[in-house]
């Protein structure tokens, strides 16, 4: 170990940018611009007139000009004209970032005795010259355009990601020759496993291992997405620090994000060396513009520098398998997503079919559980919860359909409830994932998973960390020393949702969704062809006595509850009804026939009429789950003129005259369906010129008005009544046509007179 890393204070010299870290500010450790580069190569920083600002500090040995000799000094006085003018062709030219190689022409050191191969990149104002000598690092295999090649069709060879990642770790060992080579793939949460591996002999196999997230920090993976390939020659080296450490030109460090030379974090070096690792290398696997794994190359026999040919073959093969995999990867989802498609194909066909409603058919549908690999499903619909499979309890349910609910996403996922409340965990053995479906807070579809345990098998105790924090201030916090392995059992988390089962459910949501349509609007028609034929157009004709209707229905013609009724009764007396139950569609106008027909079957066997009422009431709150209803019976005797008002809950009857109208404000009973039985009647006599008026809210209501109000402007609307000469239906057409502005509800009325 050299002085440079032995010490906790020393890892500052790895980095003359910034101070020295340790495990706690690691996470936030700027490792993209440390000041220093390792020792094998030389750094220049030129501006765009080829003139140097910076250098690396080891210039002296390896060309024979210290540091402020160089600085300020023109390319070609430093390297040679002909090396000078090669890096500007370079520079100007669209292979800007390929590498080239050159003998320098510089007064001495260890650079003027052969070839170097140059790597240019820019960054802002300045182009970075990095150079490294090619004596005596030839790679184990020849590279070449025929050899890279052949490697490249041998990872084509491979069917299976497993044999992709598997041929790629022997391919990339074979060109650089590392005694260790190892695929490590990211899960969802930056932990890594190792899951091909190709090594000497006698080493230990780390095949299975996991490591946690913490071992490359987030802005170590940013970096891997930037750089795709990464040496560090010799673990024990001494950083060479660039002179001048802050560029002149804008005060800050050297941003070496693209650098091949650039100095390692002294926490990696250190974290590297406990592993007994003298040399390493990695290269980037990204899919989908992601990180998706490493190609991790270690060496145990000491400092090991591929040539720049060799690290090149092996990011371009790099490159070439997170091509292949992001096809295998696609292809693979693309096949479960099909296979996926099919069976919710065949369950809409099913659903589509069954007599059941939509949502219990399809919750009850074998294949639905085995589609999305879940233990249990739950349905919220109009109120009602149902369950199929192992579930929680209700309100866990309900919990976590809440949680999951987003307005812009009909379909919603979590392998890992208890992290979005924690108090859900003792839920856990039974519904640790889960998947929502729907578009409304209130009507939804959740299919579950339960929690697996799971045995990992660690590199080392994960929790390093956390626990020398626990320890104090005076323990060092270092990396683990300790990578033997190290099981834990993992809970919280269910099988993770794969995108072809989010992609399912959407397919599910509007299938069913289409499915409900076709079959609400055939239960629309038979609604409206039922609601026709008890909601009368005309009134039918009583002797001595005229009655007008009117109805129409919300705006966009949704079935609604609203309805009118006239009967003949015993002794010459006439029944007019006036209703209205809550809601709108099939539901409401079939609950509305329902109320109809009970009331028109009290009213035959001659009860008193409140008592009709209360007796309505009993059928609204026992066999209407969930509706409520007003009602309003004129019973008319044409003989004595009088009239029997019953209300249940309904806005008050008009009553129209020659010196204007008013309001009858009766003491009837509550609305139906609240259980509350109190009913009784009131009695008004008609007078030739009288018109009494029933209506719905329809008709009088106006948003930011008060009913009230509203109940006085449709009485000044009604004025003196109809004129002698004129009928009931053309004034209560006119009487209509100046109020009523909530298009929203039905509008129904009936007028009454007794000529």
């Amino acid at each position: 170990m050299s002085a440079a890393t032995g010490l906790p204070g020393d890892r500052a010299a790895h980095t003359p940018a910034y101070g020295a870290v340790d495990l706690t500010t690691c996470d936030t450790e700027p490792i993209h611009i440390p000041g220093a580069v390792q020792p094998h190569g030389l750094l220049l920083a030129v501006d765009d007139d080829l003139c140097v600002v910076v250098v690396s500090a080891n210039s002296g040995r390896l060309i024979g000009q210290e540091p402020d000799e160089v600085v300020g000094r023109q390319l070609a006085d430093v390297i040679g004209p002909l090396a000078s003018r090669s890096v500007q062709l370079l520079a100007e030219s669209e292979d800007f970032y390929e590498p080239v190689r050159l003998a320098l022409t510089c007064p001495g050191g260890e650079f003027a005795a052969g070839e170097v191969d140059v790597i240019l990149h820019r960054v802002g104002d300045r182009i970075i010259v990095e150079i490294e000598p090619r004596a005596g690092v030839a790679p184990l295999r020849p590279v070449s355009y025929r050899s890279a090649r052949g490697a490249v069709l041998r990872l084509t060879e491979a069917s299976t990601v497993d044999g992709l990642i598997k041929r790629l770790a022997a391919e990339i060992r074979a060109v650089n020759g590392f005694d260790r080579v190892m695929v490590y793939r990211f899960d969802k949460d930056w932990n890594g496993e190792v899951v091909a591996e190709e090594k000497r002999e006698d080493l230990n196999s780390f095949l299975g291992l996991h490591y946690p997230a913490s071992d490359i920090p987030a802005q170590a993976r940013r970096l891997y997405t930037t750089n795709w390939t990464r040496l560090i020659v010799d673990i024990g080296y001494e950083p060479v620090p660039l002179h001048p450490v802050l560029d002149p030109g804008t005060g800050a460090p050297l941003d070496q994000s693209h650098g091949v030379l650039r100095s390692v974090s002294p926490i990696h070096i250190e974290y590297l060396q406990n592993m007994g690792v003298t040399a390493s290398m990695s290269v980037s696997l990204i899919v989908g513009g992601q990180l998706w794994g490493l190609v991790a190359c270690h060496h145990y026999s000491g400092p090991h520098r591929p040539s720049l040919d060799a690290r090149s073959a092996a990011e371009f093969l790099g490159q070439s398998a997170s091509a292949l995999l992001t096809d295998r990867l696609r292809a693979d989802a693309e096949q479960a997503g099909n296979r996926a498609n099919a069976v919710v194909s065949a369950i809409i066909a099913d659903i589509a079919d069954d007599p059941q409603e939509v949502t219990e058919a399809l919750l009850h549908h074998p294949k639905l559980l085995d589609l999305f690999d879940a233990g249990g499903a739950a349905a919220m619909v109009d109120g009602r919860l149902r369950t199929v499979g192992h579930v929680p309890d209700a309100d866990v349910l309900a919990r976590i359909a809440d949680l999951l609910y987003d307005p812009e996403e009909p379909v919603t996922a979590s392998d890992a409830v208890a992290r979005l409340d924690p108090s859900l965990a003792a839920a856990s053995p039974v519904m640790c994932g889960a998947l929502r479906i729907g578009h409304d807070v209130d009507r939804w579809l959740l299919l579950v998973r339960p929690e697996i345990l799971r045995v990992v098998d660690w590199g080392g105790d994960p929790r390093n960390k956390a626990l020398a924090l626990a320890e104090g201030p005076d323990v060092r916090l270092s990396p683990r020393k300790s990578f033997e392995k190290w099981q834990q059992e993992v809970r919280g988390s269910a099988q993770p949702w794969e995108e072809w089962h989010l992609e399912a459910a959407r397919a599910l949501d509007t299938g069913a969704g289409a499915a409900e349509v076709r079959r609400s609007q055939g239960q629309v028609r038979i609604a409206e062809s039922l609601q026709r034929s008890v909601v009368p157009e005309i009134a039918s004709a009583h002797d001595g006595i005229d009655i007008a209707g009117y109805y129409r229905p919300a705006a966009g013609g949704q079935l609604g509850g609203d309805w009118w009724d006239t009967m003949a009764l015993d002794d010459g007396r006439v029944a007019v009804i006036i209703g209205d139950v809550s809601g709108h569609g099939v539901r409401a106008a079939t609950a509305m026939t329902q109320v109809r027909m009970a009331l028109r079957a009290y009213l035959i066997e001659g009860r008193p009429v409140a008592e009709c009422l209360d007796s309505l009431d009993a059928v609204v709150t026992r066999l209407l789950d969930g509706h409520t209803a007003t009602v309003l019976v004129a019973v008319v005797d044409i003989r004595t003129r009088r009239v029997e008002l019953a209300s249940a809950g309904h806005l008050p009857p008009l009553l129209v005259g020659p010196l204007g109208g008013r309001s009858l404000e009766l003491n009837g009973r509550p609305l139906l369906g609240v259980g509350v039985p109190a009913g009784r009647s009131e009695v008004v006599e008609l007078s030739s010129e009288d018109v009494l008026v029933l209506y719905t809210d329809g008709i009088v209501e106006e948003r930011r008005t008060p009913i009230d109000e509203s109940i006085d402007q449709a009485i000044r609307r009604a004025g003196a009544g109809p004129g002698p000469d004129q009928s009931l239906e053309a004034w209560l057409d006119r009487f209509l046509a100046g109020g009523g502005v909530d298009l929203t509800d039905d509008r129904t009325a009936v007028a009454v007179r007794i000529p």
